[in-house]
């Protein structure tokens, strides 16, 4: 009897373990989309303010331009802020006996957009 209690409780913390799994996951990915919805919010707001100062009908090809080169600062800089930002986290997780963070974590906080 002994023998099938084991295996149910392994069973039991088996589950336990992948719905936390599924959990962490689905949080992870709404953080990500959260992110990515922000950092499309602060590029449009930044680079079309700074780039079109008359919105017409369609863009000239100077506007096209610098909107262009200055979505992708913007969005170089977002990522070295991030990486910054995440090894900062790691480094005071690690200092105060948190452990690291998982490579999971430091992916989702960089935009690849």
């Amino acid at each position: 009897m002994a023998i099938w209690g084991s295996s149910s409780s392994n069973t039991a913390s088996s589950g336990e373990a992948d719905i936390k799994t599924h959990l962490m996951n689905q949080v992870r990915q709404e953080a990500a989309v959260t992110n990515a919805r922000n950092l499309i919010g602060k590029v449009n707001e930044h680079c079309f303010e700074a780039c079109i100062p008359n919105p017409g009908t369609s863009l000239s090809s100077a506007e096209h331009t610098c909107l262009s080169q200055c979505m992708e600062k913007y969005i170089s800089f977002w990522n070295a802020v991030s990486r910054g930002y995440i090894a900062r986290l790691a480094n005071e997780r690690k200092a105060y006996g948190g452990g690291a963070l998982d490579a999971s974590f430091v992916q989702s906080g960089e935009s690849s957009l």
